[in-house]
């Protein structure tokens, strides 16, 4: 009786006749992500804080003193974008998964890896494309307010930490999209990212007044998702491998299992 039960499932898979080519693919999975109201407003709500944010910053810079970096204030806010950012990587998967278009989806595409690159490459695309023009406008909404410039002859102090700001809101997105793949519920979903993100650095931080035996849990808690990026975006930081690592980590081993649940169990 279960062979009988299982077997349509299998016969289906193997003898599919539609397969897309990636190009193919990569333009459907622009058209789903692009016509879904709430990708523009997630998108659209992380353009907002981060200038506006950066904009309170900017402004209240000069009493921070001499030492602040400019370009701080554009990066500062990812650790409150970063939510929106992962939240929107959730959405993009469980959406589909809660209307049925996951089944239509793989009906089309069989080779189910290639759903979860494509889906990967557009929501990361669509995502730096974002930041760099959320960025841009901040820069140009904060020069009036800044003391200081910022620096873009020293490219530690400016290129480079915008550059690893906008790797790190692609990392974001692409964590909500791994557990997306692999809680296949929305709430479910976007409760892991918020805990992943922003619950866990946190929960971590409380060790540090627990004393010395406790430390280990304080040292670990560097390699979390938005204390990884916050060490790779510092202006001027050194020894950034060890952070750039730890993301690429966090960002990789969901989309793996995702991919791997998405393997063994059925739409």
């Amino acid at each position: 009786m279960t062979a009988l039960a299982t077997e349509p499932a299998t016969r289906t898979r193997a003898v599919s006749p539609y397969r897309l080519s990636f190009g193919h693919l990569l333009r459907s999975e622009w058209i789903k992500v692009t016509s879904v109201r709430s990708t523009w407003w997630s998108l659209g709500v992380t353009a907002a804080l981060s200038i506006a944010i950066s904009m309170m910053i900017a402004a209240a810079s000069s009493s921070f003193g001499t030492g602040f970096p400019a370009v701080s204030a554009i990066l500062s806010p990812t650790q409150f974008t970063m939510l929106v950012a992962g939240i929107l990587g959730a959405i993009v998967i469980t959406g589909e998964y809660s209307t049925g278009m996951i089944r239509s989806t793989l009906t089309a595409e069989p080779r189910r890896g290639a759903v979860v690159v494509a889906k990967a490459v557009v929501v990361a695309a669509l995502m730096a494309v974002v930041t760099v023009l959320t960025y841009a406008i901040a820069i140009v909404a904060t020069a009036p307010l800044l003391t200081e410039g910022i620096d873009w002859s020293e490219p530690s102090l400016s290129l480079v930490p915008l550059a690893y700001g906008v790797l790190s809101m692609v990392a974001f997105t692409l964590i909500g999209l791994g557990f997306g793949f692999i809680v296949r519920n929305g709430a479910g979903a976007i409760a892991t990212t918020v805990g992943v993100l922003f619950v866990l650095p946190i929960v971590v931080s409380m060790f540090a007044m627990a004393g010395e035996g406790w430390r280990w849990i304080v040292d670990l808690g560097q390699y979390l998702p938005m204390n990884a990026a916050s060490t790779l975006t510092a202006p001027g930081g050194d020894d950034l491998l060890p952070a750039l690592l730890a993301l690429a980590g966090w960002t990789l081993i969901p989309l793996l299992i995702g991919w791997g649940v998405l393997r063994t169990r059925d739409a």
